[in-house]
């Protein structure tokens, strides 16, 4: 079935699903105002990358820390936008009006729990350009590239799973 034949849904958020998005709104407040409140005490100079061991391999100037919740922001009206078109997506299976409400269900929550996962993996990226250049203590340590990578793939294993038992 091509995706404009496919049936257009108005699907109502459910608790779960309004809990996401004011945690999401929340993490993306609280990210703006750690980074600008921070911004000032910052050196001229910071950390602009992380090699595999969460170690700075690159620097710039501390302007470039702005660029992390701009993109964020970018992501998370992108990511609210695309998740009101479930009818849009690709899917593994065959969207039918029996197992539409279901497919798209879990196609827009797991977008929108990503959106808080990747709005928890720019904001841990910016905590981390901080404490480097405030040194403050190292608390994510080694663990921090293997933090990152769980927090966006777990949830999209989750859901992808999730869409593939209910097909």
């Amino acid at each position: 079935m091509a995706t404009s034949d496919r049936p257009i849904l108005k699907l109502s958020l459910t608790p779960f699903d309004r809990s996401v998005e004011v945690l999401g709104l929340l993490v993306l407040i609280g990210f703006w105002i750690f980074t600008i409140n921070y911004y000032g005490l910052l050196p001229e100079v910071i950390p602009t990358h992380f090699g595999g061991g969460g170690k700075p391999d690159g620097f710039g100037s501390k302007e470039a820390i702005l660029g992390l919740p701009i993109v964020s922001t970018v992501l998370y009206v992108m990511l609210t936008v695309f998740s009101r078109f479930p009818h849009k997506m690709n899917y593994t299976v065959t969207i039918t009006e029996a197992n539409a409400e279901v497919q798209y269900r879990i196609m827009t929550r797991m977008i929108r729990v990503l959106k808080v996962f990747v709005l928890f993996v720019f904001f841990t990226l910016d905590y981390k350009t901080v404490q480097i250049a405030l040194a403050w203590p190292d608390v994510l340590g080694r663990w921090f590239l293997l933090l990152l990578f769980a927090m966006i793939f777990g949830p999209l294993f989750y859901f992808l799973i999730q869409l593939s038992k209910n097909s």
